[in-house]
């Protein structure tokens, strides 16, 4: 729903670009960039801490820094769950029990390598924002044009699976049948 606010959309895109601009012109990195600035903001507190003590006054205000029992077992009740779901998952991969996994994983891992093979993280973090706040208002725009050849596309790949379902996977199906006929 970002995208029907025009005005903040275009400025969240204009601040984008002006930051992965003067990144990629300096070289500078994201996490160099972020230790730079923590290091700077932790002298800054030292030394007003240190100047407060001397001068006898006030410390620097902080916020209360702590993490309740409660809310760090909840964290880790929730990672485990998703770690244990995502083991579970390659499991069944090595073990051979999820052909249809296994290939949907290997798709996306080979995508990700291509895609990283091809830019560096600032630039997809970058060019995925502006996918995020553009392909949506192009949607809403000409969705029925999309609507209508996507329902077009995948009629295609129907046809297009059916005749390589008959020429090739029935073959190789029929060749393994007959293996094991004659084993």
């Amino acid at each position: 729903m970002l995208w029907r606010q025009g005005n903040l959309t275009m400025g969240i895109l204009l601040v984008t670009l002006a930051a992965w601009v003067v990144f990629e012109k300096s070289g500078y990195t994201l996490l160099s960039l972020v230790s730079n600035v923590l290091l700077l903001l932790i002298g800054i507190l030292f030394l007003w801490a240190k100047s407060a003590a001397i001068l006898n006054r006030p410390a620097p205000p902080l916020p209360e820094l702590y993490l309740s029992e409660e809310t760090v077992n909840e964290m880790g009740a929730f990672i485990r769950a998703h770690v244990n779901d995502i083991l579970s998952a390659s499991k069944d991969i090595a073990l051979g029990k999820d052909a249809r996994l296994f290939f949907k994983v290997a798709g996306y891992l080979l995508l990700i390598s291509l895609v990283g093979g091809l830019t560096d993280f600032l630039t997809l973090g970058y060019t995925s924002l502006v996918v995020v706040l553009t392909v949506p208002a192009l949607y809403e725009r000409y969705e029925d044009y999309i609507d209508s050849y996507t329902i077009l596309g995948y009629r295609k790949m129907q046809q297009l699976y059916v005749k390589f379902d008959s020429k090739f996977v029935n073959r190789f199906r029929k060749w393994i049948l007959e293996k094991q006929k004659l084993s």
